[in-house]
């Protein structure tokens, strides 16, 4: 049965949810309050990180925290105004940072990253993207022997999930990157990472092929979704209310408030990403580059190398500080000696659980009301198939995953 769907929210989630209700024969309709604007969708780094299955909370992450906050060029900083409000999320990432946690969470991020390019690829192919995904490969790089031996458990978890880890040494990596420099000691290489040209294409893209078909997106922030005996009625700030079959709400770092006028708690905080886009680099990069020691990547688009990466925790209405930026340039040039030029600094909210698993699937208040957010650093790799399974939910079909690890019930 046809079924009249409104998709809060117009980042790469939600487009991708309206995107495989239309192909499944629904009315899918956008909104949001800003439905072009430069969001996390636009800014991301680009990668398709499908090898990426280890949750932030992982074992011993603890002990590292106050060092990375005393580092001014540290991957951690904290807006100590929101340290109050941020207690209930630290809780409850410190109750998922042991290595039981850590396996059950890399399953079920597993098995979500495994469906990717099986629901990415049609995706990309129908909005005409096809050539913009490059399949080449990640790059992690250590600077210490130490390090990589640290993170050994890390890699043989991913292993076990299939996922190819080729260990190789520095002299290996400048091979496959000639513009690294001699501070990489060792490196791993897992071919089954991607990126795309440019993320802002994507969303373009992608937005450009659901209005052709007919997808209707509206501008209007929404305040309240309230489900009713024949429907569920969205509330607006800024228009009138709109009574629909059924609500999907993927407004990702902004989804806590309206979750909770449904009636359904959910722990989820901002986490501020930085980055720097650079048109001329003045280097050659072919991979997309990990700095495992330093928790942020460099990808090489077609409007520049963007070098981002790093977490603030400090909610969502903090002005951004992009000293944040320009450490992660100064870090990059410690692994790229010749990397030069400027480029144009930018921020976004990612939208993070403490456990790192997204919320995915049905409201337990309302069989109406489904959640598509909280995906963190992953939400342009996990957008096809989460947008593929929500819209197996609203028809009814079996999903292809269990769902359980990802419902709001968890909290």
């Amino acid at each position: 049965m046809k079924r009249n769907v409104l998709v809060i929210g117009s980042g790469i989630i939600g487009l991708s949810v309206a995107y495989h209700l239309a192909e499944q024969g629904h009315q899918p309709t956008i909104v949001d309050r800003d439905p072009e604007g430069d969001r996390a969708s636009f800014g991301n780094a680009g990668g398709i990180a499908v090898t990426e299955v280890i949750p932030a909370s992982s074992p011993g992450v603890f002990m590292k925290i106050p060092g990375w906050l005393m580092d001014p060029l540290g991957p951690l900083s904290l807006r100590w105004s929101h340290a109050v409000a941020l207690l209930p999320w630290l809780w409850r990432f410190s109750k998922v940072s042991n290595a039981s946690e850590m396996r059950r969470i890399a399953a079920a991020l597993a098995a979500l990253n495994e469906r990717v390019y099986g629901d990415l690829e049609p995706m990309l192919e129908a909005c005409g993207l096809s050539g913009d995904l490059h399949r080449k490969g990640a790059l992690s790089l250590y600077e210490t022997e130490a390090a990589f031996e640290a993170d050994a458990s890390e890699w043989n978890l991913k292993r076990h999930h299939g996922i190819t880890c080729e260990v190789m040494s520095g002299d290996a990596a400048r091979n496959l990157e000639p513009a690294l420099g001699s501070i990489v000691k060792r490196a791993v290489f897992t071919p089954q990472w991607s990126y795309v040209s440019d993320p802002r294409r994507i969303h373009a893209g992608v937005l450009k092929t659901l209005r052709q078909r007919g997808v209707q997106v509206l501008r209007g922030t929404a305040t309240r979704v309230a489900p009713q005996q024949s429907g569920v009625r969205i509330e607006f700030s800024d228009r009138d209310p709109i009574t629909t079959d059924d609500v999907v709400i993927a407004a990702g770092a902004w989804s806590k408030p309206l979750a909770a006028s449904v009636g359904d708690r959910v722990c989820l905080e901002s986490e501020r990403g930085y980055n720097t886009t650079i048109p001329t680099p003045g280097i050659q990069v072919e991979h997309q580059i990990v700095f495992a020691e330093r928790k942020f990547v460099a990808t090489p688009l077609t409007c520049g190398l963007r070098i981002g990466g790093a977490v603030e925790l400090g909610g969502l209405d903090s002005a951004p500080n992009h000293e944040r930026s320009e450490a992660l340039v100064k870090l990059a040039r410690r692994y790229f000696p010749d990397l030069s030029g400027t480029g144009t600094q930018w921020s976004g909210h990612r939208p993070c659980t403490p456990d790192s698993l997204p919320v995915i699937g049905q409201s337990p208040r309302s069989d109406r009301i489904f959640y598509a957010f909280g995906h963190g650093h992953l939400g342009l790799t996990q957008s096809a198939p989460t947008g593929k399974l929500i819209a197996d939910l609203i028809t009814r079909t079996k999903p292809s995953i269990d769902l359980t690890p990802f419902s709001i019930s968890r909290f």
